[in-house]
């Protein structure tokens, strides 16, 4: 896969009435499927009472997952839609709901389509888009005597982690791919191989 790739910046949202029908657009970055479908179902808990709740994503995977339904609507007519606009955009890592309050009038198979396919670009355009780097999530822990170094590691290595101090300090970290291996060996090292670290991207 690319070193490169194309998501949306941040989360989106965006609504409009389609014939007595009211669609509402979100879409949000995901980098794994367990993200994706986090996302999916916040929305549909957010909205537990609308007609529909069409979910769509593209997660960078080997091979890259997709995932469209059509949530109860006639079939071709809602996923599929929502997804070709990620997939027209080249957008990868992204999530996107379409919620609909039906408003009594049938909208057909062609105007369906139209109004999911028009409900996800218009939360796309609020999100806006960005190229990004393929990155990995690390967890780590350490005792207490090599969390300082460790955090010294991560703060100078400029990459997003959180950490928690329990039993024992616990990091996790987000680091570009390109950047991990050296990153696993700069800890490693520096705790004379104390640190125990894990992959956190199949979870």
């Amino acid at each position: 896969m690319s070193e490169t790739y194309r998501t949306v910046e941040g989360r989106g949202e965006a609504a409009f009435e389609e014939r007595g029908s009211r669609f509402i657009g979100y879409i949000a970055p995901a980098e794994t499927v367990g993200d994706a479908e986090a996302f999916v179902a916040a929305i549909e808990n957010e909205h537990p009472d609308a007609s529909h709740n069409v979910p769509a994503y593209r997660v960078r995977a080997d091979p890259l997952r997709e995932y469209a339904s059509d949530d109860g609507e006639p079939g071709g007519s809602a996923g599929k839609p929502a997804l070709t606009v990620l997939e027209r955009e080249e957008l990868e890592n992204v999530a996107a709901v379409v919620t609909r309050y039906y408003g009594g009038t049938n909208l057909g198979v062609g105007g369906l389509a139209r109004a999911y396919g028009r409900a996800v670009k218009l939360a796309l355009d609020e999100a806006g888009t960005v190229a990004q780097r393929p990155h990995e999530r690390l967890r780590l822990a350490v005792d207490y005597d090599d969390s300082g170094t460790v955090r010294g590691i991560l703060e100078s290595s400029a990459v997003d982690f959180e950490a928690e101090y329990e039993e024992r300090a616990a990091f996790a970290v987000r680091v570009p791919s390109a950047d991990a291996e050296e990153l696993r060996e700069r800890l490693l090292s520096a705790t004379s191989g104390r640190a125990e670290l894990e992959s956190a991207d199949d979870e």
